[in-house]
């Protein structure tokens, strides 16, 4: 099937070392023979696949002097036809360039049309084109990692395997219903039961990774909590290795969250230094105070920050019970005033924002509290669309488990069937245009 030639700028805008103008369809070679002239007079018809040629480029009221190469299809990222020009980077000649190639046909590709061209040419998978997403748009080596893993096919293999041994199941099902007098081996029930109940504890683990997948791509939340001057602020900064807060002697200073990220382990942790929890009068301070306690409701991690240089007090016993049930990390501020190594709570460290005292040995323990599990080149799903369709496809697999042996098989075969289907959402064997087309909008012009 024909496609029409697409073209775009597939670097990012503004001034740089080398800008590429990529186009890809059916007949994009005769294109470029209209607008790169081969340096020793080469013909382009008579290019080598997968060669970098030099030569000029016609950008219509200019001629710049770059590198031309074809990608023949099926070999291509598209799967087919692409010619790519690697100008000089300057965004009047890329544009220029790009002005060129349409007037000579092309199209203007849509947003990640070229991915989009890929997964219809079954170069990659649906999963595989969100992990490239990721990948570009990662903001922590953590994500990179796991983009690229997803990129690589890691979940859709996972998932297509699920998904053969639910089609061998369905297909020992639906031969016992059309079949049901033929000299074939009959569906076991009692094996089926085993089956369905391996792949149910497959697809569980596979969503279980989501909990820390979700604070890959979103980052871990942290905040900083505790009665106002222990040291949030200056510790805050300690963390950040800068100065973001403000940091004052004067009680109450910091009136709202002050936020800050920074990466653990490769993982990125956004930071809240929040208002000091106290009963006040002060409405602005009040209204602070109400925010970090709405901060800390939605946290990951609670630093339960301490002034180790002075006895416990009320204020700080009653911040401890408002954090009753949050995963919390007990901070012992100022050892550098000295400590009083009869607290409690006890500490889980003692730091000195001051002087940097264990500060390195905090950030590891924020990493090992909140990132439980965490191995850095491990498969995670990371993708809230990959975790809802495994949780579909599992609540239909455990349905399937608990009415083996009690229901009718076309009955179980519903559910395995609607088990499969959730996981071709993942895939993209099952995915109809709304979804393909809120994945590809994400991706720039030019992928």
């Amino acid at each position: 099937m024909k496609s029409e030639n697409i073209a775009a700028v597939a670097t990012p805008p503004g001034k740089g070392g080398v800008a590429i103008v990529r186009l890809s369809g059916d007949s994009p070679l005769s294109v470029a023979e209209k607008m790169f002239r081969p340096a020793g007079n080469a013909a382009v018809r008579d290019f080598e696949p997968y060669r970098m040629v030099p030569g000029e480029i016609d950008g219509g009221s200019f001629r710049d002097y770059g590198l031309c190469v074809y990608f023949r299809a099926p070999h291509s990222f598209t799967g087919e036809d692409v010619v790519e020009f690697h100008c000089h980077g300057g965004a009047s000649i890329a544009r220029g360039i790009l002005r060129r190639a349409l007037g000579l046909g092309c199209r203007l590709a849509e947003r990640g049309e070229f991915t989009k061209r890929a997964f219809l040419n079954g170069k990659l998978s649906l999963a595989s084109a969100e992990g490239m997403a990721d990948m570009i748009n990662g903001e922590s080596e953590a994500e990179v990692r796991a983009g690229y893993l997803l990129y690589t096919e890691h979940l859709t293999a996972a998932v297509r395997a699920r998904q053969a041994e639910l089609t061998e199941l369905l297909a020992g099902i639906d031969a016992d219903i059309d079949f049901p007098e033929e000299d074939i081996e009959h569906t076991d029930l009692a094996d089926a039961g085993e089956r369905i109940g391996a792949i149910e504890g497959a697809l569980s683990a596979l969503a279980s990774q989501y909990r820390t997948g979700k604070k890959i791509k979103q980052g871990v939340n942290v905040v900083l909590a505790g009665r106002p001057n222990t040291g949030k602020s200056s510790l805050l900064n300690a963390l950040l290795g800068q100065d973001k807060a403000i940091v004052s002697a004067v009680a109450g200073t910091t009136r709202d969250a002050v936020e800050g990220t920074l990466e653990i382990g490769g993982v990125r942790f956004n930071l809240y230094d929040t208002a000091g929890i106290r009963s006040v009068a002060d409405e602005v301070e009040n209204f602070g105070i109400a925010r970090a306690r709405t901060l800390a409701e939605g946290a990951d991690l609670v630093l339960f920050v301490l002034d180790s240089s002075e006895p416990l007090s009320e204020e700080d016993a009653a911040v401890w019970n408002a954090l009753e049930g949050k995963k919390r990390l007990v901070v012992y501020n100022k050892t550098d005033l000295g400590a009083d190594a009869a607290l409690d709570p006890p500490a889980d460290i003692r730091v000195s924002a001051k002087t940097g005292e264990n500060i390195p040995a905090l950030r590891e323990k924020m990493l090992e509290m909140s990132m439980d599990g965490y191995v850095a080149d491990a498969q995670f799903v990371i993708e809230e669309r990959h975790y809802a369709a495994l949780r579909r496809a599992l609540a239909e697999v455990r349905r399937a488990r608990e009415l083996c042996g009690a229901v009718p098989l076309d009955l179980l075969g519903v559910h395995l069937k609607a088990a499969w289907e959730a996981l071709g959402e993942i895939t993209g064997e099952t995915a109809n245009e709304r979804i393909l087309d809120e994945i590809f909008a994400k991706f720039c012009v030019g992928k």
